[in-house]
């Protein structure tokens, strides 16, 4: 048996176990929102939605609301209510997550503030 044969399963072993590692500690590499007074320490974007430069805060102003849902006034696409990319704010703010963080990119996740925050 060559030297090849004996080392090359052990290297495939090792690279599945570092992939396997990399997609189930994924989250950890998400970036985090800048700190609020509702979340002094920031907080994590899930890797999810975020890889880690596609999301970002933005102002009250740059997402409006119609009874079908969330509008993105850059873009003019709507989230409807039900969408599963709405999430719950942790901080009381609006965040965004484009593809690839572009301004007219398609959103990824919508992060609203709770009413009567």
């Amino acid at each position: 048996m060559t030297l090849l044969a004996v080392v090359a399963p052990a290297l495939v072993t090792a690279a599945l176990v570092v992939v396997w590692v990399f997609l189930m500690t994924s989250d950890a590499m998400a970036h985090d929102a800048l700190p609020t007074a509702a979340q002094p320490r920031g907080w994590s974007y899930p890797f999810s939605c975020c890889s880690g430069y596609d999301c970002r805060e933005v102002a009250d102003n740059a997402i409006g609301e119609r009874p079908e849902g969330y509008v993105i006034k850059g873009t003019g696409e709507l989230i409807t209510y039900a969408d599963s990319r709405i999430k719950d704010s942790p901080d009381g703010v609006f965040h965004w997550c484009s593809m690839a963080g572009a301004n007219d990119g398609h959103t990824i996740c919508l992060f609203v503030p709770p009413r009567g925050f």
